[in-house]
């Protein structure tokens, strides 16, 4: 396939290769991922580099856990919502988040749409795909997804995203979020700490792809502030996933760094 994919989007394998092959890593983290495995294969692509890079595979599979688990809690209490992953990239969640009613939408640039369509199948009718920026406003009604006081709860997931785009954009996303999702969503993202900003460059696989970190928190408010509506719901350290040693490191730099260094935040939002 002719295709060619930006910086930030040619991130896409890092993921695919550590749900497709970390396990054999870290069998304990391992993720079940059956589409990973079958779209790598279909690709052909040498991804060795990346998971030659330890750290990163298993904070991959770490989030992986995390966003399951939220996945599957919230479609429990709403078998018949709409869930969204927003730079869905060459990632299936819909194989673990099928209730039998509810629906999926996979959202990425044009580019890396026409990538994985012919790559990754839709199995339900009731899962579509869609093109839309981030970085462009208004992106919620360009794909048409729910909102007023009548509409059911929303699942948006942003997993290896929003780091890459501005404070103003990251805010923007969040302030359309607030605006339009209907009481009862759930928005499920990862976070990086200010400390990371600018220093992509000594990522081991993120430094391949010529993209840069340009967001990371200062504070956990930084979160709700761009909209009233917004709440922070949970929050949590990849750091739980080194044990004892690399919660007390975390704690020691905490001073410097204020936040996680990466972790993953889940956000909701109150009635209109």
């Amino acid at each position: 396939m002719d295709i060619t994919l930006d910086a930030v989007s040619s991130t896409l394998l890092i993921p695919l290769a550590a749900r497709a092959q970390g396990g054999a890593s870290f069998p304990w983290m391992a993720c079940q991922d059956r589409q990973a495995a079958a779209t790598l294969s279909e690709l052909n692509v040498d991804v060795s580099i990346y998971l030659r890079d330890h750290a990163t595979v298993l904070n991959i599979l770490w989030r992986t856990q995390v966003l399951k688990q939220a996945g599957q809690d919230f479609f429990a209490h709403h078998p018949e919502s709409l869930g969204v992953c927003l730079g869905c990239g060459l990632s299936d969640h819909f194989q673990w988040f099928d209730q039998g009613r509810n629906h999926w939408m996979d959202v990425d640039l044009p580019a890396v749409m026409a990538l994985r369509q012919p790559l990754i199948p839709m199995h339900s009718r009731r899962q579509t795909q869609g093109s839309s920026c981030l970085k462009e406003p208004g992106w919620w009604q360009r794909l048409g997804l729910p909102t007023g006081p009548q509409a059911k709860p929303v699942f948006l997931l942003c997993e290896g995203v929003l780091m890459y785009l501005t404070p103003d954009q990251v805010a923007n996303v969040l302030r359309e979020f607030g605006e339009h999702a209907p009481a009862g969503s759930r928005f499920l993202l990862d976070t990086m700490s200010h400390v990371a900003i600018g220093m992509a460059k000594y990522h081991p696989s993120v430094s391949r792809t010529g993209a840069e970190f340009r967001w990371g928190l200062r504070s956990m408010d930084e979160l709700t502030a761009p909209h009233p509506r917004l709440r922070l719901l949970s929050s949590r350290s990849v750091s739980e996933c080194y044990g004892l040693t690399g919660q007390a490191t975390e704690a020691l730099w905490r001073p410097w760094i204020t936040t996680p260094m990466y972790g993953m935040v889940e956000l909701g939002v109150d009635a209109q």
